[in-house]
């Protein structure tokens, strides 16, 4: 069994993340999380954060389905496919955001 190799995103001079590697892959999608993420903690000028789970799921869910069925050009089967749900939680979840469903 191989070991996966892991590393951690490094900081640029300015302290933000830059890439995020794993096997020598950039993860573009989550370099850009988490330096969402860096940036709302600086936007908070010493708030305390609170239900961040919940903040960033109701931020990131609508967005993601969105654009996961017009990249399927309107094919829910296959929207739901590259979402890896099954077609009925992809249809409650558009009639949720109002997409159509």
């Amino acid at each position: 069994m191989t070991a996966k190799k892991k590393t951690r995103a490094r900081e640029s001079s300015a302290g933000r993340p830059t890439a995020t590697r794993l096997n020598g892959r950039e993860l573009p999608l989550r370099s850009h999380a988490e330096r969402a993420l860096s940036d709302y903690f600086t936007s908070l000028n010493g708030h305390r954060p609170a239900h961040l789970y919940d903040l960033v799921l109701r931020e990131v869910e609508e967005p993601l389905f969105r654009v996961v069925l017009d990249y399927a050009e309107g094919n829910q089967s296959r929207a739901a496919g590259i979402l890896g749900i099954n077609r009925g939680t992809l249809r409650k979840k558009l009639k949720q955001f109002g997409l159509g469903g």
